[in-house]
């Protein structure tokens, strides 16, 4: 036991009790606000900070690594990849992602420990290729179902990088309409956000976006901003989050390099994550300015950081200036 301020003791299990308790109320209180499209109580009101676990995949981090990071920084919001199957490397510990093999349950209870607990999982196979109702549509739909268990509010999708190989745009267009039917039943039972991330090739391209989310009348599907895949497929994030603010309820952080921008801005649709800490790449302040639009609408969902950590330095440099932007905007961290 150790002694706190006023000279009140708890031991470590009354004070993982406590963390846990505030855990699940967060949850409570994340699920509401995303059922309400990210809106926050009151315009301009509370944010909440969140990482990608892809900022350590260069330093084979496992998942567990990630939320020591998380309690160690104070981030209470965690994303990650959902694998389907059995990976050697996530096997020896050497990936940030978590197996769907895993329990959700035990898993939950497993984040609560540190504070800490999912804003969405990723499941983003390419939705637009011929194999996608073969094997993309299985994989989010089991990933909804794990997602609920696990006390996640949202699931990530998206399509492909390039035109699907063998499929006209229109093609694939119905293809993904009614792959997204399917889904969108699954995560209307579960009571669970798809969101439809910015990434490819359709989905880099506002008018197609727009398509995409008419693809089913339902407020179960949503879209998650992306500034740094949005900007290096050649669009505006600005524009983008504009045109979109009434179906954001998941939002990924992301900078872009000077260097990366001059070489291949316009000709890519999408990046893992940035080379560069938040904050130091070229797409600063159109991330100042999305997120000044994210204010006066209201939003109160996570900002996901999406970098490369370095195995934590870089990463710790974004969590340091995203914090010290949300502070000169007026926004304060939830």
């Amino acid at each position: 036991m150790r002694e706190q301020g006023g000279g009140f003791k708890i031991g470590r299990r009354g004070f993982l009790a406590s963390a846990g308790a505030a855990v699940i109320a967060a949850q409570s209180g994340l699920k509401a606000t995303i059922a309400d499209g990210g809106k926050a109580d009151e315009k301009g009101g509370k944010m909440r900070i969140g990482f990608h676990t892809d900022a350590f995949n260069s330093t084979y981090k496992s998942f567990e690594d990630c939320l020591k990071w998380a309690e160690k920084n104070g981030v209470h919001y965690i994303e990650c990849g959902l694998i389907d199957g059995v990976s050697w490397l996530h096997g020896l510990g050497y990936q940030p992602h978590v197996a769907m093999y895993e329990d959700p349950v035990m898993l939950r209870k497993k984040m609560e420990k540190y504070g800490v607990q999912f804003s969405q999982v990723d499941a983003a196979y390419p939705l637009s290729q011929k194999d996608a109702p073969l094997r993309g549509v299985p994989y989010v739909m089991k990933a909804i179902s794990w997602a609920r268990l696990a006390g996640c509010p949202c699931v990530d999708t998206t399509d492909g990088l390039h035109a699907p190989e063998g499929l006209k745009d229109p093609e694939a267009m119905d293809l993904m309409k009614r792959s997204y039917g399917q889904i969108i039943e699954v995560a209307e039972a579960n009571e669970i956000i798809v969101n439809i991330e910015p990434h490819g090739y359709f989905t880099t391209k506002p008018e197609m976006m727009e398509k995409m989310q008419k693809f089913c009348d339902s407020k179960y599907l949503r879209m998650n901003m992306d500034t740094g895949n949005t900007f290096i497929a050649g669009q505006d994030p600005v524009a983008f989050a504009k045109k979109f603010i009434k179906k954001i309820s998941h939002v990924h952080i992301k900078d872009v390099s000077e260097s990366l921008a001059a070489a291949v801005r316009g000709n890519q649709t999408g990046i893992a994550v940035s080379q560069c800490s938040i904050g130091e790449g070229v797409n600063a302040e159109n991330i100042k300015k999305v997120l000044g639009i994210l204010k006066d609408n209201g939003y109160g969902g996570v900002l996901s950081m999406e970098c490369e950590g370095q195995g934590g330095p870089m990463i710790e440099k974004s969590l340091a200036w995203l914090r010290k932007t949300l502070k000169e905007l007026g926004i304060a961290e939830g």
